[in-house]
């Protein structure tokens, strides 16, 4: 690595939190969960698009949105890639709302979609 990890304190999972939810209001996709924590991201996301479009936007807009709000410009904030997967059916959805919203440990900036 060039520089130090990048460490979101709360304000700045909130940031993102919120950089997510817009954008799959925009997009119109339905956002199920995510859970925005110090140094990675999770999101349950329905879209109409590849997993690695979508994580590559939600990584742009919230880049966006820290630079807004007073985020340092040079700062490298996420990996290249990140983890991508499909979800084929229900029981997938579930599990892996599950994992999302129960077992991260400490609860920080989390979105659950009202009818979860």
């Amino acid at each position: 690595m060039k520089s130090a990890a990048f460490e979101m304190a709360e304000g700045e999972r909130l940031v993102v939190l919120g950089a997510i939810r817009s954008h799959c209001s925009f997009r119109e996709w339905n956002l199920l969960a995510a859970h925005v924590r110090t140094n990675h991201v999770h999101v349950i996301v329905e879209a109409k698009a590849a997993p690695e479009r979508v994580m590559n936007e939600f990584k742009s807009y919230a880049t966006r949105e820290l630079k807004r709000v007073g985020g340092n410009d040079d700062q490298k904030r996420w990996a290249r890639h990140g983890s991508t997967r499909w979800l084929w059916d229900d029981r997938d959805v579930r599990e892996a709302m599950k994992y999302v919203c129960e077992e991260q440990g400490e609860v920080m900036a989390l979105y659950v979609a009202p009818d979860w």
